[in-house]
């Protein structure tokens, strides 16, 4: 996987992170947008790539990309923007997140799941659900894209549950040869459904967990939602430990509410502790939705608050 490591950084990647919030003013000012009088500068580093879900922000992919340069972000999230674009705005759009040091480090797999028969749970959809792996794969090697999000599908009522996860274990395993092949990973994501998702299937970390060393191949991992988790099992610190070597993404929002880091019940400071204890070194993505106007100075604080906690832990102690 084309994994981009903090640690691994080279010299030009370190000489952007001190300047971001200079590009990000430059970007703003190309864009007609009013730039700030005093650029704050980027949130120090942590070993840890952080990481922003586009979606959430506001404005054009343009705007989004230079918010999250704003906050000394090194990487972002898709869901399915690129899927309208034609060859040369995934050139440009490339060009444009690597002009500000970052990269783009996941997009989705099917496009309107909740709409159409591509779920992982059920046999019959096989056929369409690996048909949008296909389709996933062939972007994420035009944008560069080490990962794939995986959801899936909701529940079938026809089925049982043993049987939906059998043929969810069997989906993956035929999506993961392909993913494999194109030295990309699948990761599969937790949802809740008592407040976002209703139906969803996979909504506990601990079953995705199960899948994914059931599937046993590392082109096959977890993206670990933390909110999901909290809202539908009350405790996402937990299982942290034993999933860690299994994740490949952390997923970010307080609960209740789905904002900010600290306006709501989850204790940020405990998760990443924990997270930071167990080695962990790869994403952990923001996807909040920023309370305030100022969506880069939300940033800021949730990715400083992040860093601090993950450097509190030296790496020699780290367990």
């Amino acid at each position: 996987m084309d994994h981009i490591n903090v640690d691994q950084s080279n010299k030009d990647r370190r000489s952007f992170l001190k300047t971001a919030a200079s590009l990000a003013v430059s970007a703003r000012a190309l864009l007609g947008q009013q730039t700030p009088t005093a650029p704050v500068p980027p949130p120090k580093k942590a070993r840890i790539t952080s990481s922003v879900m586009l979606w959430t922000l506001k404005g054009t992919f343009d705007e989004k990309v230079a918010t999250a340069a704003d906050a000394g972000i090194q990487s972002v999230e898709l869901v399915n923007e690129h899927e309208d674009w034609s060859d040369a705005d995934a050139t440009k759009y490339k060009r444009m997140v690597r002009s500000y040091g970052m990269h783009m480090d996941t997009i989705l797999a099917s496009r309107d799941w909740v709409k159409r028969p591509v779920s992982l749970v059920n046999p019959a959809h096989r056929d369409a659900f690996l048909a949008d792996v296909r389709h996933a794969i062939s972007w994420a090697k035009k944008l560069n894209v080490p990962q794939i999000i995986l959801m899936s599908g909701n529940i079938q009522p026809d089925m049982t549950h043993e049987a939906q996860y059998a043929s969810l274990v069997e989906s993956a395993k035929r999506a993961t040869d392909l993913a494999e092949a194109a030295e990309v990973t699948l990761i599969i994501e937790n949802l809740n459904s008592k407040v976002n998702h209703p139906g969803y299937f996979l909504t506990s970390a601990a079953e995705a967990l199960k899948a994914v060393k059931e599937v046993d191949n590392p082109h096959f991992r977890f993206l670990y939602d933390l909110y999901h988790e909290e809202v539908q099992h009350g405790d996402a610190l937990s299982i942290i430990k034993e999933a860690e070597p299994y994740v490949n993404v952390f997923h970010v929002a307080d609960a209740p509410g789905r904002h900010d880091p600290g306006t709501g019940e989850m204790k940020w400071a405990e998760l990443y502790t924990a997270i930071a204890r167990s080695n962990y070194s790869n994403y952990i993505a923001l996807e909040y939705l920023p309370v305030p106007v100022d969506q880069a100075g939300s940033l800021i604080k949730a990715v400083t608050a992040m860093r601090a906690a993950l450097n509190a832990v030296p790496p020699e102690k780290n367990a």
